[in-house]
């Protein structure tokens, strides 16, 4: 299970008392800018066991950047990761998951893995608890890489989805590990 977009102090400390309630460790792949700006955010989620990884600084189309551009979206996410975790992340997420051969090789001389997802509940959409329930309950399959979002907006049905999602696929047999660990 993965989280887009944060942090927020709104809805990422709602996300975390679901996934603690739960047993749950995820993967928040965040925001340079929003790191800095709620830096304390950051350092809750490592502390619960949580991997932090990077989501670029501002959250543009990396594709229509430069080779040096992309180098500081990704580097100046994580020195702002870094300070507050004290580990550099081994991944990235493209916004948008827009990436291109420039995207791909850059995060690869960085030593990260650019990880995209398979389940999109397109959450960030705000189409209701219940769609975003139905959407990740119907898509699943082992070793899928669930797409939420904590992050850039309301995501009050995100949280609210966000209990019968993992008691459902708990009850299915899934179990729930971090990427980039």
């Amino acid at each position: 299970m993965t989280f887009d977009d944060g942090p927020s102090p709104a809805y990422t400390p709602k996300v975390l008392a679901v996934l603690d309630r739960y047993g749950v460790r995820a993967t928040f792949f965040e925001i340079g800018q929003n790191v800095s700006a709620h830096p304390g955010v950051t350092g809750q989620v490592a502390r619960r066991g949580h991997s932090v990884q990077n989501h670029s600084w501002s959250h543009p189309d990396l594709r229509k950047l430069s080779g040096p551009a992309v180098d500081a979206q990704v580097r100046n996410t994580d020195r702002a990761i870094r300070a507050q975790t004290g580990r550099t992340p081994t991944c990235l997420r493209p916004p948008y998951g827009a990436v291109n051969a420039t995207v791909r090789s850059r995060a690869a001389a960085d030593g990260k893995q650019v990880v995209l997802w398979s389940v999109d509940p397109q959450d960030w959409a705000r189409p209701g608890t219940a769609a975003i329930q139905s959407r990740v309950l119907r898509d699943v399959r082992p070793g899928s890489v669930i797409l939420l979002h904590d992050g850039g907006g309301d995501r009050s049905q995100t949280v609210a989805a966000l209990p019968a999602i993992l008691s459902t696929l708990k009850a299915r047999g899934y179990g729930f590990g971090v990427l980039c660990g």
